[in-house]
């Protein structure tokens, strides 16, 4: 029997997403939070976002309806439902709306769900502008972002991130001479950065969580009369204690330095920095993630603290709010994320949603935050 909070997600993950063009999907999850007793509308940013609840205490659930590029067809095989966004994040993000309508709201409180727009694209448009709209009031009791972490696991951390883009100029020399062609001398920015990531992991032994990392997005060079042009975009993971303005600023120097010394005439460099995000973690010594063990092991769990090597808006939020207890939570193996594989299992997806009412109910019933 597929139940209506698996008719949410697969109505959801049904229609295309993508950053930037979420614009459907918003409009999907707006009507079904309408439906089941939420005000519910869609914000400035493109956001969906709906509340249950009238109370000045209020509870922030984010998740993020855009998804990565590519589609995934939608299918149910195996007590499994496949399709873009079953993981990441739409899956998290239907169990946040399932379980705020499930959940007992006590007077004096609200409970917010927010289907964020851009948080796979650099921008994280959506939570940026749920903070910079909060206005005046006071910040929210609690906060969970919508993350794949199985359902019996706590994410509690993050690592930062900033995308480097480089654009070189190069002239071009003889193939068959001594001097490196352009395509070669764009290699040497890409071997240079991740010179910058070995050289800033000495030392740093542990969890990749606790060191720095590059992936190569996008490279290619073309032609323009007598010059090569060499372009890159790299995303660099930085973890807890990087400075994203240090970071950014010695990639700089150091790149820069690179092309002025290959001493070759009319060779220029061009950088751009953006979206950047420093590492952020909450603490677990909360009255939130005490709610979330004691649900968790009632459904029978055994839970866990995790941290994660992307990037979330946890890292948007957090820093915006550092005394707000904090943490991430959602169904799905996030090593399915953005995979052609994508599914969450059903059965993990509908015991997300019993943690999380009884995550909500325990929360809005702590002594320490009614007072």
């Amino acid at each position: 029997m597929v139940t209506d909070a698996v008719e949410l997600l697969q109505a959801l993950v049904a229609i295309p997403s993508p950053s930037r063009y979420e614009g459907n999907a918003s409009a999907l999850l707006v009507k079904w939070m309408g439906d089941h007793g939420f005000e519910a509308a869609i914000d400035g940013a493109g956001n969906a976002v709906g509340s249950r609840g009238a109370g000045p205490r209020e509870i922030l659930l984010l998740g993020h309806i855009d998804t990565f590029p590519g589609e995934v067809p939608v299918r149910v095989e195996d007590g499994k439902l496949y399709g873009r966004g079953t993981v990441d994040a739409k899956g998290p993000l239907a169990a946040f709306a399932v379980a705020a309508s499930r959940a007992r709201i006590p007077e004096g409180w609200r409970v917010i769900v927010v289907g964020a727009v851009e948080e796979e694209y650099w921008t994280s448009r959506g939570a940026r502008h749920v903070v910079e709209t909060w206005g005046s009031r006071p910040p929210p009791v609690a906060v969970v972002v919508g993350e794949p972490s199985r359902w019996d696991r706590i994410t509690l951390g993050y690592r930062g991130s900033v995308e480097v883009g480089v654009r070189v100029r190069v002239p071009f020399a003889h193939s068959a001479g001594q001097t490196p062609l352009p395509a070669e001398r764009t290699v040497e920015l890409w071997q240079a950065i991740q010179g910058f990531v070995v050289s800033h992991n000495e030392g740093r032994a542990g969890a990749e969580f606790e060191r720095f990392s590059a992936a190569l997005r996008s490279i290619r060079t073309q032609s323009v009369g007598t010059f090569g042009l060499g372009e890159l975009v790299v995303g660099l993971r930085l973890p807890p204690g990087a400075r994203l303005a240090g970071v950014t600023q010695e990639l700089r120097s150091l790149l820069t330095a690179q092309v002025e010394g290959w001493n070759t005439d009319g060779a220029a460099i061009r950088l751009r920095f953006r979206g950047g995000q420093e590492a952020y973690k909450a603490s677990k010594e909360t009255p939130l993630v005490a709610t979330f063990l004691r649900a968790i092991r009632a459904e029978g769990g055994q839970p866990r603290f995790v941290t994660k090597t992307g990037t979330a808006d946890l890292n948007v939020v957090g820093p915006v709010w550092p005394a707000v207890p904090m943490a991430v939570y959602g169904p799905g193996d996030s090593a399915l994320d953005h995979t052609p594989d994508e599914h969450v299992v059903i059965k993990e997806y509908e015991m997300a949603i019993r943690v999380l009412v009884g995550m909500l109910d325990g929360l809005m019933r702590d002594s320490r935050l009614v007072g």
